[in-house]
């Protein structure tokens, strides 16, 4: 069986070749335990060092900053209940449009004390600047604005945020786990105290993330046990992953200008073909990561194009994978006040490395066969 084109890259990537023959060695004979002591664990602990100092290097950091974890839900709930945890109960300031594994462990510090607070975006899906100095204009403890949103792309100030919270003594933490690899992520320019970065984002394994931290900062670690990565996450370290994730790492650097170019040129193909079908393209006024768009034909229903896309060879997502369990419209999209009849038809379409141009040509030829096929089956039906 055929497998369909995958423009799906913003839920996952395929493992890259490269990554796959780093890891095998971890997985066939250098199989050791990285807290052992003999040999088997030195070699062990040797990756895992090496793949920190590759990761550190990609975001601008030092090594010691680099707390591994198994993805970027634990990363995302380890700085914001460990930070919970080190603060007196004030306010907690997230976006409107951020990803489950943030806006979830917000909303549970409720029950202890804390206020929630979720800032506007605009019809674009930017963060009001105006609306951040509003709200922090109350005393705050914790504050996370992602900085690419997974489903528009709609890239963030986070920089800005980061300057308001700091005057106000504020943690500040940003979810880059759909940026890193695609545009510049730099932890120190972001000026945030705390970042996420996940590996199967970027053509590496599932099951390893890292959660960047300012050296100052103490968070209480959400998992107790034997102190591994320096007490931040107890639990015996997956070290294929983590070696995968490190050549990842440098892969992801070595290729983004030019990648970045390819995806945007391709972008803007789907899209002026998309716009010639009478699509309507979210977030499209606004800086965007290169790789994605975000649209619909508010008269066909995203989960039937996504199914009949699937049919004609082409994967695409109708938003957040991690959502895909629930028919629930999105709330970035309500957050940017798009009518939820129109916000029900979103699909989105995520390039990736090995996409070409006549596969974008291809796609708008069999999205305008299914469409017109959808048409034609509405206007039997009434």
């Amino acid at each position: 069986m055929t497998l369909p084109v995958y423009f799906d890259h913003n839920s996952t990537t395929p493992l890259d070749e490269r990554v796959l023959e780093a890891m095998l060695p971890y997985l066939r004979t250098h199989y050791g335990n990285a807290s052992s002591r003999h040999e088997y664990g030195t070699q062990a602990r040797k990756a895992v060092n090496l793949a920190r100092a590759q990761v550190a290097a990609a975001v601008g950091v030092e090594p010691v900053q680099i707390v591994f974890v198994s993805g970027g839900t634990e990363a995302n709930n380890t700085f914001i209940k460990g930070a919970a945890a080190q603060l007196t109960p004030s306010q907690i300031v997230v976006s409107a449009i951020e990803h489950p594994c943030v806006a979830k462990p917000a909303q549970e510090l409720t029950r202890a004390g804390w206020k929630l607070c979720k800032l506007a975006v605009d019809s674009e899906g930017r963060v009001d600047l105006a609306d951040v100095q509003a709200a922090l204009a109350q005393p705050t403890g914790i504050v996370s604005v992602m900085l690419a949103n997974n489903e528009t792309g709609v890239i963030q100030d986070v920089a800005a945020v980061a300057e308001t919270a700091r005057r106000q003594k504020a943690w500040v933490h940003t979810d880059a786990v759909q940026a890193f690899g695609k545009i510049a992520v730099d932890f120190t320019a972001l000026n945030v105290h705390a970042m996420t970065i996940s590996a199967h984002k970027i053509y590496g394994p599932k099951g390893a993330a890292a959660l960047i931290l300012d050296k100052r900062l103490e968070l209480k670690p959400l998992l107790s046990g034997g102190g591994h990565e320096k007490g931040m996450r107890s639990g015996t370290e997956n070290v294929p992953a983590i070696v995968g994730f490190g050549v990842a790492c440098e892969l992801a650097q070595s290729r983004m200008r030019n990648l970045s170019s390819e995806l945007l040129a391709m972008r803007d193909k789907l899209e002026q073909g998309l716009k010639d079908m009478g699509a309507r393209i979210f977030g499209g006024n606004a800086q965007r990561l290169p790789n994605t768009s975000y649209f619909a034909f508010p008269e066909i229903g995203g989960e039937t194009l996504v199914i009949e896309l699937d049919k004609a060879g082409y994967a695409v997502a109708s938003g957040s994978a991690c959502s895909s369990v629930s028919n629930d419209t999105s709330p970035t999209l309500l957050a940017m006040g798009v009518a939820p009849d129109i916000a029900k038809s979103a699909v989105r379409v995520s390039l990736g490395k090995d996409n070409k141009m006549q596969e974008i040509e291809g796609f708008l030829q069999a999205l305008h066969a299914v469409l017109n096929r959808l048409k034609r089956l509405s206007a039997i039906a009434v």
